[in-house]
């Protein structure tokens, strides 16, 4: 091998080398880049925190986490410390700042309530509750029932006046129940809008209100004309045709009967000598009919 085929080989070579170590380092840059944050310690929940829990200094401990945080972690204990629990957390899970309230805002139910809405309480019994079955975290559709202005011939008349709305806490209880154990209480609060919290305020007051539990994951809204006394008992009016005229079916014309026959005459022959005449006497209509 020539002296300068040698020495375009050891050039190719050293340049290969030096393009390929430029390669990996860039690799291993984008690689650091992507990794996020490494640290050895995060802040976690030290128990299981339920909804409403203020959070303690003793709520909280560090443990080893590698590789990149989660969106929105809080890693001091005075960012986390005094805030309400708004949605539950487990033992050793980290403290995002989405799952608690405000600072500021406290702990119990008023932390659960999310801005905009609001928390209405609903007197309830053990029939209009479900049972006890209307806990924290069910979905309930909300009935009237009274007698509408005006509404005097129907009677009483029952309508779904909300629908899919949550429940906030049954009584002073608003920790979801994992085995859905029924719990008598008298008081529910419901999570409503501004305008449903009227309308639902008004409807305690003027009519009776009950509470229809429904699957959580039924999200569809029904449109229900409402029942009224009337119709329960089979007095609803009856429907009436789309040009609202009685159609009035005209009798056939009456038969005309043709004129009786004239009556037969009577026929008399007289005789006279050698003579024979006949002589016709009319019938009676009287007699003839007999």
């Amino acid at each position: 091998m020539s002296q300068r085929v040698f020495t375009i080989l050891l050039i190719a070579l050293v340049i290969s080398a030096g393009a390929s170590y430029a390669v990996y380092r860039l690799v291993q840059t984008r690689i650091g880049a992507s990794s996020g944050p490494v640290s050895s310690e995060i802040l976690v929940a030290s128990r299981n925190l339920q909804i409403g829990t203020l959070i303690k200094d003793t709520d909280l401990k560090t443990n080893p986490w590698v590789g990149q945080f989660p969106a929105g972690v809080l890693l001091k204990k005075e960012d986390a410390v005094g805030r309400g629990v708004i949605s539950a957390i487990v033992e050793g899970e980290p403290l995002l700042d989405s799952r608690l309230a405000a600072a500021g805002a406290g702990g119990g139910l008023a932390a659960t309530i999310p801005p905009g809405m609001r928390a209405v309480a609903v007197r309830v019994n053990d029939v209009v509750g479900v049972a006890g079955f209307v806990v924290s975290g069910m979905r309930v559709d909300v009935l009237i029932a009274g007698n509408p202005p005006g509404s005097a011939a129907s009677g009483p008349k029952v309508k779904t006046l909300l629908q899919n709305i949550e429940v906030l806490s049954a009584g002073q209880n608003f920790q979801k129940d994992g085995e859905g154990k029924p719990v008598q209480v008298q008081v529910v609060n419901l999570l409503v809008t501004p305008e449903q919290a009227e309308t639902l305020s008004l409807a305690s007051n003027e009519t009776r209100i009950q509470l229809i539990l429904r699957n959580p994951l039924d999200n569809e809204a029904t449109k229900t004309p409402g029942s009224a006394m009337s119709t329960l008992f089979g007095e609803a009016k009856p429907l009436v045709a789309h040009d609202s005229r009685a159609r009035v079916k005209a009798a056939p014309p009456a038969a005309v009967l043709p004129p009786p026959p004239p009556p037969s005459p009577f026929l008399i022959e007289v005789l006279n000598g050698a003579k024979r005449t006949e002589v016709k006497f009319a019938r009676r209509l009287e007699e003839q009919q007999q």
